[in-house]
């Protein structure tokens, strides 16, 4: 398949960062490539980093998709896969990874399911089917594909050198995933992958004010985008470009 680097935006979260490296240490096919972007943390996570032979890209606090963009900017792999600091991947996601998106299709990203732990059983059942599965649902219809789940997913570095000039990559206020599967661009596929399995840590959806800021940046994300690609011009764009790509084929 070629070289996959893995990109690891943080911000204050030295345990968590210790936990998904070591899991990232422990996978069935290693990565080529770990880049941390520190986003102007003041705790010991770039030199956890560091320690774990990390790539440490530093930046002021500028917010996740300012961070999560430095990092695929920086990446030399052919595949980019992308992790939170508080992601735990199976031991098998990256060799999974690199299996659907070598397969005959050729998918231009591919994203796969979260399991929540941590908190009480109630919440990790609201995370995992309610603000998951609604998002997957919900968005998933509005797109036409399946939406990127920025915890657990992976994008090739190609798509990424178009993409980059299109999304809101200097926004802190609008979902770094959500942005990137809505300008996926005619001819780019996403696939939804169940067996690319990535733990996540409940703690956003104990605080009802962190909820609330990410159902807010989730709506406000939708306004922007909706604006600049309104969703129906873009599905018919997307539809003829595939009806073009089956005719050639055919």
């Amino acid at each position: 398949m070629g070289t996959i680097s893995v990109v690891i935006p943080c911000r204050n979260d030295a345990p968590f960062l210790a936990v998904c490296l070591d899991a990232l240490r422990g996978q069935s096919r290693r990565p080529d490539e770990v880049i941390v972007v520190d986003d102007g943390s003041t705790d010991d996570s770039a030199a956890i980093a560091r320690g774990a032979g990390a790539r440490v890209v530093a930046q002021p606090h500028r917010g996740i998709w300012p961070a999560t963009a430095a990092g695929f900017d920086e990446a030399t792999g052919e595949i980019l896969a992308r992790l939170d600091a508080d992601s735990v991947p199976a031991p098998d996601w990256l060799e999974r990874v690199e299996q659907r998106m070598g397969s005959d299709d050729r998918p231009t990203a591919v994203t796969g399911v979260g399991t929540f732990y941590g908190g009480t059983r109630p919440w990790r059942w609201i995370a995992r089917h309610l603000y998951l599965g609604g998002y997957f649902t919900v968005i998933g219809a509005v797109l036409g594909h399946p939406p990127l789940f920025g915890s657990n997913s992976a994008l090739r570095r190609d798509a990424w050198s178009v993409l980059r000039a299109l999304v809101h990559r200097d926004r802190a206020d609008v979902h770094d995933d959500l942005d990137l599967s809505w300008w996926m661009q005619p001819g780019m596929t996403v696939v939804y992958d169940p067996s690319l399995v990535v733990g996540v840590s409940i703690r956003p959806f104990e605080s009802p004010e962190e909820l609330g800021r990410r159902l807010v940046m989730a709506f406000r994300t939708l306004a922007v985008d909706w604006r600049a690609w309104p969703a129906r011009r873009r599905r018919a764009e997307r539809r003829r470009a595939m009806d073009a790509a089956g005719a050639v084929t055919r």
